[in-house]
């Protein structure tokens, strides 16, 4: 059996965890599956690879479904000095492909890697270092070092320009540095991927840097009690610390260890399995508000290729709204929503019924206002007609986390976070478990499945049902916590 070779995503694996980059190459079946969530952002990264291709007229694409017509047809295109798309370079044991290799001076080649991202991070340069690595062990001749990512700045005004869509950073000085030491590593992960056993390594800040690991909930976390150290809010090197330390559960912190007051509070009501409520700061919060209340929550779509005109990469564009009004404390609060119908541009009409909607006196319950305030201040922007609105409406606007981020009430079952997915079931005992459709990132998946992809009639009109049953339960949920803490507060 030929030695195991590694590839470009083996080596970012090793660079993440050396356990993640066994596992891969040698029991890839224990690798789960990736969630629609993550599959859909591979997705928005072939698109805009496909896109980047056009920046490179002229140039030739590789067939990638052979893995040895795709080394010997990069070789033969070498000598046409054209620019190649997923040429693959293989050497000593090292196989990557490369998105665009672009002619340069004196024979010499660039590497340009295609990243549907808005800035350079560090894990790019290791990808492109090792692309590097193996193109001149494999004799090519490299010059300079390009990451092609999305201009933030950029605005869809008709047909997308790649030439403007796209930003070329040089990042050759960067990749020279982190390439220091790569034979090593190199080395060290080819010993690794021939081993007979799974190196055991401890989990830590690795399982979610730069990418949450697959493995996580599946072999490294499996056995991690319900209240773990690594539940301890925002608790960063200390989890670890009493983790590597063999404290694992939060009761087992012991009383001089150093935490902040927030805590502390949740250490204290996890063993005591108490609640933890301020009855000052929750009356103070409810002071600060005036009926009649608008709840209101948006969903969004946030694609890296924009869909609609004025609109720019990775912008929230909210498809729509819940908003539940309660008139008066006691009364029982009235529903409106929106939802959008159709490929066109929702924000017009969505932000026309809102309007309608939202009076012009009583406060604005949101949960995380700068997520609220956010799309609608970018509608302003899209919409101009809607500024003076627009101001008028989030300068009465209350964030119903803040009593939860401050941890005036607390309960064990939050585990450390103040969600309203956390918060919900643990103040009210209502939650989303039982939902087709549970949370924000898969709301937009339906949504844009229905929009822009072939469904049928009944399967659009379930969908259209899940979401409203989401979105509405976000904003009734509020208004029921909102009711609670006026219960625990009296």
């Amino acid at each position: 059996m030929p030695p195991r070779m590694l590839s470009k995503s083996k080596y970012l694996y090793g660079i993440q965890c050396p356990r993640y980059l066994w596992i891969a190459c040698n029991r890839p079946e224990l690798i789960p599956q990736p969630d629609p969530v993550t599959q859909h952002r591979f997705d928005q990264g072939h698109l805009v690879g496909q896109m980047a291709k056009e920046l490179f007229p002229g140039g030739i694409d590789i067939p990638t479904q052979n893995f040895t017509t795709n080394l010997d047809l990069t070789q033969t295109l070498l000598n046409e000095r054209k620019p190649l798309f997923e040429a693959g370079f293989a050497a000593n044991r090292l196989y990557s492909r490369v998105d665009a290799l672009v002619p340069a001076g004196d024979g010499r080649w660039d590497i340009v890697e295609v990243k549907s991202k808005t800035r350079v991070e560090e894990i790019n340069l290791h990808d492109v270092s090792f692309q590097r690595l193996c193109c001149r062990s494999a004799g090519l001749e490299i010059d300079r070092c390009y990451l092609a990512i999305i201009d933030k700045e950029y605005v869809k005004q008709g047909d997308i320009d790649p030439q403007q869509f796209f930003v070329l950073e040089d990042i050759t000085e960067a990749v020279e540095d982190i390439s220091r030491g790569i034979e090593d590593r190199v080395a060290a992960m080819l010993e690794i991927i021939t081993r007979t056993e799974t190196p055991e390594i401890c989990i830590g800040p690795q399982c979610d840097n730069p990418y949450p690991c697959p493995l996580k909930e599946v072999d490294c976390w499996q056995g991690l009690p319900e209240h773990n150290v690594f539940t301890l809010v925002r608790g960063g090197r200390k989890s670890k610390d009493l983790y590597d330390g063999g404290m694992i559960e939060i009761c087992q912190i012991p009383p001089y260890f150093d935490l902040n007051d927030r805590q502390q509070i949740q250490v204290e009501c996890v063993t005591a399995g108490r609640i933890h409520i301020d009855k000052a700061a929750i009356r103070a919060f409810l002071d600060r508000i005036n009926y009649p209340l608008y709840y209101l929550d948006f969903e969004t779509i946030n694609p890296a290729v924009p869909l609609y005109d004025y609109s720019r990469p990775f912008q929230q564009v909210p498809f729509q709204f819940s908003l539940h009004v309660q008139a008066s404390p006691g009364a029982e609060a009235e529903h409106f929503w929106y939802l959008a119908d159709g490929p066109g541009d929702p924000r017009p009409e969505l932000a026309s019924q809102l309007r309608h909607r939202i009076g012009t006196e009583g406060s604005v319950m949101v949960y995380y206002q700068p997520f609220e305030k956010t799309i609608l201040e970018e509608l302003a922007v899209a919409l101009p007609e809607y500024r003076e609105w627009v101001r008028m409406v989030t300068g009465r606007m209350a964030d119903l986390l803040v009593p939860f981020r401050n941890f005036d009430y607390y309960h064990p079952g939050q585990m450390g976070s103040a969600s309203l997915k956390s918060i919900l079931p643990a103040l009210t005992g209502k939650g989303y478990e039982d939902m087709a459709i549970s949370n924000g990132g898969d709301a937009s998946l339906k949504f844009l499945d229905i929009t822009f992809a072939q469904t049928t009639p009944e399967t659009r009109q379930q969908v259209r049902r899940d979401l409203l049953e989401y979105c509405g339960l976000d904003t009734l949920g509020m208004v029921r916590i909102v009711e609670k803490l006026q219960q625990l507060a009296s």
